[in-house]
């Protein structure tokens, strides 16, 4: 017989977390401090969502997901998780740029991307100023009609390469567009330019069991391989979830899926008001990603200094959304992972990131779709060659991802790497108006996105969470 993964499950909680992304994590965490009975499902045999990690043959372990942060990410962390996990944060300090129009290594902080701007790019100091405090400034209830480009036009007219170095990363990061408002840019650039960019020192293997550790010693029943099926609704309240074909009565459930498959799939359009429908129905997915996953012979040791941490590369002439979008790939992010970042691995790995689109993937045959997969594989080694010479004789294995493989393990819509686009955000704080003790916790909006963003949220909407069961 199958083995049971909810025997001994209890019949009832008062909260049920689908998803183990860490918004759900900290969702569930924060609940269970809190003295609330908590059962986390997550679908996939580990949990993490898309900050997870996987194995391969001869001992390589590869990160998933995207491998920077900011500063704020060790406050969060001591405060709604423990000390021990924030102090495994730490700072990237070498973050390079290599385009046609400039290559440049920066610490990624306000005070040396103001060096920059107006030692090499000739841009007024007075303007750099206030072009930081507007985006300090900004808030996810500020004006939503100036978009990100109209914010750099502004500032920078007609300065494409400024657009580029300030713009680039954050797409990276969340997905931001120059077409999206200018406040979902301007939050997580400002956040980031506090301090700069960080990392969990350790790898996201280690993070994740701490924090299924301290979900544990919390309290927290985590139940993996358990695929939420159903959100029950009875009188306009939440009243159970169905799991691997049980019950399970609850008085509230929060998401961590994807926002549209919450609505539409686990609970059903004819629970919700039909205007509210209409308004999930336009909310935008972001895009997915692709990633190649480079490990070295044990031998092979690469130059911090030369290679940096994070390596933002294009060979297209200028900045472009659809063109970082294209399968014709010309932008592509590294992340270097040096034998201190996993010291009992003592291995160096290169992983690769670009953004893409999910129509491109999703159509392909089977022997396309393997084909196309191996051709990334093989541009990526080509494209890497400028900064490692020879790579393909220091390697000893390679993976790729496609939006297929985000779709697969995470079960989110189109493999999203990011969610939803900003109005997903209003969507989701909406959900416990239209279905008492429904919440949603993940990706929406893009403040909401990345490491940093979902940890937060999963905080704001415990906090719901817990103010509506001790009503």
């Amino acid at each position: 017989m199958p083995k049971d993964f909810l025997r001994d499950a209890k019949d009832a909680y008062d909260v049920v977390v689908i998803g183990s992304g860490l918004a759900g994590l900290t969702a569930a965490n924060t609940l269970a401090r809190n003295g609330h009975s908590v059962l986390l499902l997550e679908q996939h045999y580990k949990l993490g969502g898309l900050a997870t990690w996987f194995r391969r043959p001869g001992g390589h372990i590869f990160d998933v997901s995207l491998h920077g942060f900011p500063a704020g990410m060790i406050k969060s962390c001591r405060r709604y998780w423990n000390s021990q996990i924030a102090d495994s944060i730490v700072q990237l300090k070498h973050i390079r740029f290599d385009n046609p129009m400039f290559s440049l290594s920066t610490t990624f902080d306000r005070r040396d991307f103001t060096r920059h701007l107006v030692e090499r790019f000739g841009v007024a100091r007075k303007t750099v100023d206030e072009f930081f405090d507007t985006a300090r400034a900004m808030t996810h209830l500020g004006d939503q009609s100036m978009t990100a480009g109209e914010l750099f036009e502004r500032f920078f007219p007609g300065r494409e390469d400024v657009v580029r170095l300030l713009m680039e990363p954050i797409t990276y990061a969340n997905g931001s567009t120059l077409e999206d408002p200018a406040l979902t840019y301007g939050i997580v650039f400002s956040n980031f330019m506090s301090k700069g960019v960080y990392t969990f020192a350790g790898g996201t293997d280690k993070l994740i069991g701490m924090m299924d550790a301290e979900l544990r010693r919390n309290g927290v029943d985590v139940r993996i391989r358990c695929r939420a099926e159903k959100i029950h609704v009875e009188r306009g309240r939440v009243a159970a979830v169905t799991a691997a074909g049980r019950r399970i009565g609850c008085r509230a459930v929060v998401s961590n899926g994807n926002l549209k498959g919450t609505i539409f799939d686990l609970v059903g359009q004819a629970c919700f008001d039909p205007r509210f429908i209409e308004e999930a129905q336009a909310v935008r997915l972001n895009n997915s990603s692709t990633q190649v996953y480079m490990a070295l012979k044990p031998d092979v040791r690469l130059d911090e200094a030369e290679c940096g941490d994070l390596l933002f590369t294009s060979t297209a002439p200028v900045f472009r959304t659809d063109l970082l979008l294209n399968r014709q790939v010309t932008s592509r992010t590294y992340s270097f992972y040096y034998p201190k970042t996993r010291p009992e691995r003592n291995r160096s790995l290169i992983v690769s990131s670009t953004n893409a689109r999910y129509e491109d993937w999703a159509g392909l045959g089977r022997a396309d779709y393997q084909e196309s997969k191996r051709r990334l594989v093989e541009t990526t080694l080509d494209a890497v060659e400028k900064y490692v010479p020879k790579i393909r004789e220091k390697i000893d294995a390679t993976d790729c991802a496609t939006p297929l493989t985000f779709e697969r393990y995470t079960s989110h819509w189109a493999g999203s790497s990011f969610g939803t686009k900003f109005e997903g955000l209003a969507v989701s704080r909406r959900l416990p108006r239209e279905i008492a003790g429904l919440y949603h916790a993940g990706s929406v909006g893009i403040i909401m996105s990345g490491w940093l963003g979902a940890v937060n949220y999963g905080v704001i909407v415990s906090n719901d969470v817990d103010a509506f069961l001790l009503d």
